[in-house]
């Protein structure tokens, strides 16, 4: 009798065994190839993305990390800062990636679908107008500089009377920048106000003075924005004053003066940015990843505009921009 039990209670055992060994099979089997799986391996890093509409072009950027052979998604849509995706996998050499409906404000995820066709990463996503959109882009370009800048002469792109050497992003709008008593002035919800040249690598120094309860902020080649603001206390630290928009934070934090002339002393070379506050270094030379929300486009790698947000609410004055380039 214990020689059968014996046998009986082996027998079960064994059998155990063997539906775990299937069980674990199968689901491992089903789980989303990762970063250590070789399809997954051309889709990291960083990309410039383009998104298209019917009538309209949004510039975007996408980064696909490994950690602890997992897929992670960082991702900078129409608007917005850089924030992690909730789902990223790759199957069969195909990427799905998926952004919430309440960060697009749109009545459904965004789920983008794309393949690698050649260098570029190409698909398609729900937009939220219900219609399918296209988008593409390339790996973003490293900027790195191999020797070290030379500096040509400042340029003083406000001359203290009108707009000349700049225009307005909606030209049309009932709300405009103004040019008063030398200041220039932000409408509040209003355009964006962009510096006719482009730029490469610079330092630029700006003079401005913000409102209380007011948000603006000074983006660099018209992809990068350095903030300028007195109501977002309660957002991330990137978000606040002298911060890169969702990347960088001000390290040491300036106390806001609402009201008060403060001065940015900024350099940009390559991806590499260092910036001043009331001659403290809040910033120094680190990083910028990719490009911020409200980016004019998604090339990184060609030169672009300085370019000053009067789309946010409140007002924010500018009487000096001067501008540095480095030669070529």
């Amino acid at each position: 009798m214990k020689l059968r039990q014996m046998v009986f209670a082996l027998t079960l055992a064994m059998l155990a065994v063997c539906v775990w060994a299937y069980a674990r099979e199968r689901v491992l089997g089903d789980v989303p190839a990762s970063a250590n799986s070789e399809p997954a391996k051309p889709f990291l890093g960083r990309w410039d993305l383009t998104l298209k509409s019917a009538d309209h072009e949004y510039p975007s950027w996408l980064e696909l990390t490994e950690e602890s052979g997992h897929l992670n998604a960082q991702f900078v849509g129409r608007w917005g800062n850089a924030r992690s995706l909730p789902k990223v996998e790759v199957s069969n050499g195909h990427l799905t990636f998926v952004s919430p409906k309440e960060e697009e404000g749109a009545a459904a995820d965004m789920v983008f679908e794309g393949t690698l066709v050649g260098d570029r990463l190409s698909g398609t996503v729900n937009g939220p107008d219900g219609k399918t959109w296209q988008w593409s882009g390339p790996q973003a370009p490293a900027l790195k500089r191999i020797h070290p800048p030379k500096w040509g002469k400042p340029i003083a792109l406000f001359n203290g009377k009108d707009l000349a050497g700049w225009k307005m992003s909606e030209p049309n709008s009932e709300k405009v920048w103004k040019v008063e008593n030398g200041e220039l002035i932000s409408p509040g919800h209003g355009p964006e106000l962009m510096n006719d040249s482009k730029f490469e690598d610079f330092k630029l120094h700006v003079e401005f003075n913000c409102g209380p309860d007011s948000n603006s902020g000074v983006y660099l080649r018209g992809r990068y924005e350095v903030q300028i603001e007195t109501d977002s206390i309660q957002e991330p630290p990137s978000h606040h004053m002298g911060g890169v928009y969702g990347f960088l934070a001000p390290t040491p934090e300036l106390p806001r003066k609402p009201g008060e002339w403060q001065t940015y002393d900024i350099t940009l070379v390559g991806r590499m940015i260092t910036v001043a506050q009331n001659g403290e270094t809040i910033i120094n030379n680190q990083e910028i990843p990719g490009i911020t929300g409200g980016a004019l486009d998604s090339h990184e790698e060609l030169p672009g505009p300085i370019y000053l947000q009067g789309s946010e609410k409140g007002h924010a004055a500018f009487r000096s921009l001067v501008l540095t380039p480095a030669e070529k």
